[in-house]
């Protein structure tokens, strides 16, 4: 693997107490194309802008698909990674259904050990902090031919983050918009899966609520996902989440706390939940709680719905289901739990000739 590493880091110019979101970066980032049928030239390289061609085919053709994960420094300055065998499976997934060729393994894990070595200072300890990292992978091919295009780019860039909401959120159920149809590309992380969830969302945000929770494409009957997050409701003693469909993208936060709830026996049932049984629920007063999970929230709390212009509060649990999972995850994420399930994935220290 070709390394270029940078002359001076950026790091001094970054308040880390006051991130937003994804719009700082570190120094490195790494690139490969992929040409005449196979992977090549692999690098680690000065995080800089890209020159391509206006008949690029992602521009016309959409062939785009990526993956998020996170990188944590535990108090002993050490790094690790959470499940990130589980994004590298579904990147090459979701790259198979948008007819992508496959990126190897090797070069996916060798680039992310080198690269969080040469920024792990962007890497800041304590709960809340994290480094995100964003693999992704586009048709470059110049060419307006509608057809798959026969040259790629993958690339792998980081920026360091904070908590991604701070509070609970309030959503609105979908009855018009859908994000994905059955046979379609909802179970990838296909870059136009979340163009085509904006303008709906933006109508709902006018309205005060910071997600949508999307309904099936067929007759908004049953509850499938929240925004860009999987979701849980607890009812009663159970807690009740969607099976994956094509519909549905199989989140990494939601099967550790599928796979966390089975270990503690907890009650977890992954089956269809209907609108109706929401508010019968509600109603009743059997419902709980309300939550959404993924790689920027791991587990985000909702404190209100919206269905048919009626609002439904969630009333305060006194021991919610949410908040002991979350901990259960950071400290897996951050180190300082226990790890029956061998999640972590320590990042080797490395050392570089000059």
């Amino acid at each position: 693997m070709e390394i270029v590493k940078i002359n001076k880091s950026r790091i001094s110019k970054v308040n880390f107490s006051n991130l937003i979101f994804g719009e700082e970066f570190t120094d490195h980032m790494f690139t490969c194309d992929y040409i005449e049928g196979k992977w090549i030239n692999p690098k680690i390289v000065p995080y800089e802008k890209l020159k391509m061609d206006p008949s690029s085919s992602v521009f016309h053709y959409g062939q785009s698909v990526f993956e998020g994960m996170k990188a944590y420094k535990d108090g002993n300055n050490e790094v690790f990674m959470f499940r990130p065998e589980e994004n590298f499976k579904r990147l090459n997934k979701s790259a198979k259904r948008l007819s992508i060729p496959e990126f190897p393994k090797k070069y996916f894990f060798n680039a992310l050990e080198i690269l969080l070595n040469f920024d792990k200072e962007w890497i800041i300890p304590g709960i809340g902090n994290s480094l995100y990292i964003r693999p992704f992978v586009f048709a470059n091919q110049a060419g307006v031919q509608a057809s798959p295009a026969n040259k790629y780019m993958f690339l792998i860039i980081c920026t360091p983050v904070k908590a991604y909401y701070s509070d609970k959120v309030n959503v609105l159920i979908a009855e018009k918009y859908s994000r994905a149809a059955s046979g379609g590309v909802g179970y990838a992380k296909a870059a136009g899966n979340y163009a085509a969830q904006f303008y709906p969302t933006s109508l709902a945000q006018k309205q005060g609520y910071e997600q949508i929770i999307w309904t099936d494409a067929n007759n908004h009957e049953y509850l499938e996902e929240a925004g860009t997050m999987n979701i849980f409701f607890r009812i009663g003693d159970a807690l009740i989440t969607a099976p994956n469909n094509d519909r549905i993208l199989d989140g990494v936060t939601r099967k550790t706390i599928i796979e966390i709830c089975e270990y503690l026996k907890i009650n977890i049932e992954v089956r269809p939940i209907s609108v109706k049984e929401l508010l019968l629920a509600h109603n009743d007063n059997s419902l709980k709680e309300i939550f959404g999970s993924g790689t920027a929230v791991v587990i985000l709390p909702i404190k209100s719905f919206s269905y048919k212009n009626i609002h439904y509060n969630i009333p305060e649990s006194k021991d919610p289901k949410s908040g002991f999972l979350k901990k259960k995850i950071m400290d897996i994420q951050y180190n300082i739990g226990e790890d029956p399930f061998k999640w972590r994935y320590k990042i080797p220290k490395l050392t570089f000739s000059k």
